[in-house]
């Protein structure tokens, strides 16, 4: 076969390679057994591209056209238009420029909070095992390239379309593209052409799961490239909205349509007080301006945005934005055993023969059953108990010995035998099966078993230590490995494993409970040694709950189960999926914390799936909240970072209920009674720009600590509730300012125009200091820095304005000095009258009904692993 050019050198669809000799493949992307070169790895890079379907960046263009395609606004912007060619050109100028620096400051907020996403989505990764150099190294799989030799184990997601060329008992669950969800076995075989997609065994497809046994292969397509590639870009990918989001969206269609009805109602009182059409117009365009929440993406954006940014810091990492506030409503948390509440860093403490003493031979057994990847002599990937042995001194001994034994089988390890067999040639022996695996699954093989033993065995699990035992037994003209040879034992002892409980574990937990959620393990340990490790840290278990007693239970009886236990061991990742589904109907948030391919069916399921950098690719794809540290402390910082972001958010949502419904009626009734207009369009667009500059400021704001101590989650019925108990309040000011200019200053039009902006600016501002906060404000709780600058600041503004050079063009007076005597007078009642409202809306709330689903249920493209490169959308 012909090599092509090196500037030739590209993908190869995987049905082509999949009907090739592996050599041919292997010729054509002129690599090798041993995979390419670092500098001919970087030169291809530079010519295919990174391996990614879709990067997250920032998009400029995509960010303005958000800010300017609502309906109300482009209406607006046509009416200030066709005004200017009427003769209003001063106004119409006026417009168009407030609604410039309206766009351009929401523009901003926005592009800052896709900047952050970006940010966010760049410390996200998957790594892969390849040959470089002839040396196995550790890569992000954005790198890969054809030619590149990769290898796969189980719980990794395929990196790349890979023609393999070896396997050992290696299947793939290959749903996300066949939909069949049954796992599918792979070989090195060619395969004639033509092969359908469900059908190519002898290659490996990106985006498809290693359920079990490990292979190698090379890749021969990658990002668009590739058979997922090329569908995912076809099809992108959306998530389903998180409860806050339809929550958010449901409260901007009430402020719309209210709105809609309303204004069409000021418009038609206009038009029959025969006012000018073209002024009435613009009018109730700019009224409706005002009164949608236009600038409430920008706030949530910049709120998220900021909050991405603390919990990077508290090495937290959220994969999409709008899951922060999901983090903010966890009352439940399932979490794993291991590297959570203990240690993490497994250690090898000794071996025992099968009589219960010591006994250092049994290290070179393990090191013959194991899995961890070996380079130079050290285990550069594998499972942590393979790896803790490899690098024991205990193993040193053993290390120069490993080659005169050659492994001629191997069954890997899988999570329902819970158990690794190899076939291995001995000098001494010839050939024998070994097995190593979890007691529980390995002691039935064996037909006898010494007394000494099981009470070793039980020792060490009281002590809290891992343990692991291993048998063998002859296995002369045997030449594969199955489930059904593991047969006929022979017990030859124990390796012990230290993983102590972590030092800040208690605490952490501590502290959880102070946050309201209640902290249960969920682990495939032993029974009694995931007790004593919850004992050490004092937190309360009544006996453990096993997979067996949860297979016995129908839904009713594992619902009070979980009621009344703390931990639930040796249990299957159904177990685990079943746990939280159960949980979830209660109606609490829940959270599932794992790092396993077996954890990956608990962490869809959840209302929030937590995972950690270090898991596996399976595991990273299932959660929605990535830690840089596994720790429980870590996971804390993310809740409270969540309930604060939320308690902000829920702010600005206050905001609009109390202010854009009291304006709103406001100049519905002075539209009734008045001569004139209440206020210019081009006034209420200024007075509107303003008061949403000063809520900019909110994600900064403080929020106090009884609203952390709780999960918090989004509740229509109260937000409703508040809308019709705080909006009224501030249209009573407003008509109480309308009495004061007309009656007391005999206000002609200007002037009353005057006194409206600014006092409806002031009173919906300033209400800002009583609503963020239960208690009295100033007093018992003081709103940040930045806000109360901006807040004052926005006030100081709308004071100021009449006496600039602007106020000619704007349409306003001069006020007179009582009026501002007038101004305090009603701005202090009307901050008390809201803390009054607010005492008794709280005394009298009534508790909220938990949401029966905290999010929409997890459609089936959504459980599917959907990248395998860095792939992300934006959902800010």
């Amino acid at each position: 076969m012909t090599v092509p050019p090196r500037s030739q050198i590209g993908p190869i669809p995987v049905a082509d390679a999949a009907a090739m000799p592996v050599a041919d493949v292997i010729r054509r992307l002129d690599s090798a057994d041993t995979g390419l070169g670092s500098e001919e790895a970087a030169r291809r890079l530079a010519t295919v591209g990174h391996n990614a379907l879709r990067t997250h960046r920032a998009n400029p263009w995509t960010v303005l056209f958000r800010q300017v395609r609502s309906p109300l606004l482009l209406l607006l912007t046509a009416t200030a238009i066709a005004s200017f060619f009427v003769g209003e050109r001063t106004d119409a100028v006026i417009i168009g420029t407030i609604l410039l620096v309206s766009v351009g400051l929401g523009f901003l907020n926005e592009y800052r909070a896709e900047q952050a996403a970006q940010a966010l989505h760049d410390q996200i990764s998957h790594r892969c095992v390849v040959r470089r150099d002839n040396h196995a190294v550790t890569i992000d799989v954005v790198d890969l390239v054809p030619g590149d030799v990769v290898e796969l184990r189980m719980g990794e997601v395929v990196p790349a379309d890979i023609r393999l060329t070896g396997a050992i008992d290696l299947e793939c669950v290959e749903s996300v593209l066949t939909g069949e969800s049954m796992p599918t076995a792979k070989s090195i075989g060619q395969l004639p052409a033509g092969t359908p997609l469900a059908e190519l065994t002898g290659c490996a497809l990106m985006g498809t799961v290693v359920s079990q046994g490990s292979g190698s292969g090379i890749v021969v397509a990658t990002g668009p490239s590739a058979a997922f590639g090329r569908i995912a870009v076809e099809l992108g990918t959306r998530h389903p909205d998180t409860q806050f989001q339809v929550g958010l969206r449901d409260f901007s269609l009430l402020l719309v349509k209210v709105a809609g009805v309303l204004t069409a109602g000021i418009f038609v009182i206009n038009v029959v007080l025969r006012r000018p059409i073209i002024d009435a117009l613009l009018f109730s365009l700019a009224i409706a301006v005002g009164i949608s929440p236009q600038l409430l993406p920008a706030v949530v954006s910049t709120s998220l945005a900021a909050g991405s940014r603390q919990l990077a810091r508290r090495k937290v990492l959220v994969k999409r934005l709008v899951c922060i506030e999901d983090l903010g409503d966890i009352a439940v948390l399932f979490t794993d055993k291991t590297g959570t509440l203990t240690d993490g860093r497994i250690a090898f403490s000794h071996a025992l023969d099968a009589t219960g003493r010591e006994s250092n031979d049994l290290v070179l057994l393990g090191l013959l059953c194991n899995e961890a990847t070996v380079e130079a002599g050290k285990a550069v990937g594998g499972n942590p108990l393979d790896i803790a042995l490899f690098d024991a001194p205990a193993a040193v001994p053993f290390a120069a010995e490993l080659d005169r034994y050659s492994r001629a089988g191997i069954l890997p390890f899988d999570h329902e035998r819970r158990r690794v067999s190899v076939l291995v040639d001995t000098p001494e022996r010839g050939r024998r099966l070994i097995v190593k695996g979890a007691p529980e699954s390995l002691l039935p093989l064996c037909p006898r078993v010494p007394d000494a033993a099981k009470a070793a065995i039980d020792r060490a699990f009281a002590d809290g230590n891992r343990v692991v035992a291993i048998a063998s037994r002859d296995a002369a003209g045997e030449s594969t490995v199955t489930a059904d040879t593991e047969r006929e034992m022979s017990l030859d002892g124990l390796l012990v494993f230290l993983d102590p409980p972590k030092p800040g574990a208690k605490a952490a937990l501590q502290r959880l409970a102070a946050l309201g959620i209640t902290v249960k393990v969920v682990t495939g340990d032993n029974p009694t040694v995931a007790e004593h490790v919850c004992r050490e840290l004092a937190l309360e278990s009544a006996g453990a709950v096993t997979g067996a007693d949860i297979d016995a239970a129908d839904d009713d009886q594992l619902r009070q189960l979980l009621d009344n236990t703390t931990v639930f061991a040796r249990v299957s990742p159904e177990h685990k999926a079943r746990i939280v589904r159960t949980e979830r109907r209660s109606g609490r948030g829940v959270a599932f914390l794992g790092d396993g391919v077996n954890d990956a069916l608990a962490l869809h399921e959840a209302d929030v799936g937590i995972s950690v950098d270090t898991a596996t690719d399976v595991a990273k794809d299932a959660a929605d909240v990535i830690l840089l540290e596994k720790d429980l402390d870590v996971l804390a910082d993310g809740v409270v970072g969540g309930r604060r972001i939320f308690a902000n958010t829920i702010k600005y949502v206050f905001m609009g209920t109390s202010s854009n419904f009291g304006n709103m009626f406001s100049a519905a009734g002075a539209s009734a009674f008045l001569s004139f207009l209440p206020m210019l369009p081009s006034q209420i667009l200024l007075n509107n720009l303003l008061y949403d500059t000063s809520q900019l400021a909110i994600p900064t704001d403080r929020v106090d600590e009884e609203q952390l101590a709780r999960p918090s989650h989004w509740d229509a019925a109260a937000i409703r509730r508040f809308m019709l108990m705080f909006g009224p309040v501030s249209s009573v000011f407003d008509f109480v300012t309308f009495a004061v200019m007309l009656w007391v200053f005999h206000a002609h039009a200007h002037l009353f125009r005057t006194g409206w902006f600014v006092e409806s600016l002031a009173t919906q501002t300033l209400v800002i200091f009583a609503i963020r906060t239960r208690r009295i404000p100033f007093l018992r709780s003081r709103a940040s820095q930045p806000l109360t600058a901006s807040a004052l600041g926005v006030v100081l503004i709308g004071l100021v304005v009449p006496f600039t050079p602007m106020a000619g063009p704007l349409g306003f007076r001069t006020l007179p000095v009582g009026f501002f005597l007038a101004l305090a007078l009603m701005v202090g009642a009307y901050l008390l009258l809201v803390e009054a409202v607010k005492r008794r809306y709280y005394r009298t709330a009534p508790p909220p009904p938990p949401p029966h689903v905290r999010r929409p249920p997890r459609s089936r493209a959504t459980r599917v692993h959907r990248r395998a490169a860095k792939f992300s959308t934006s959902d800010t």
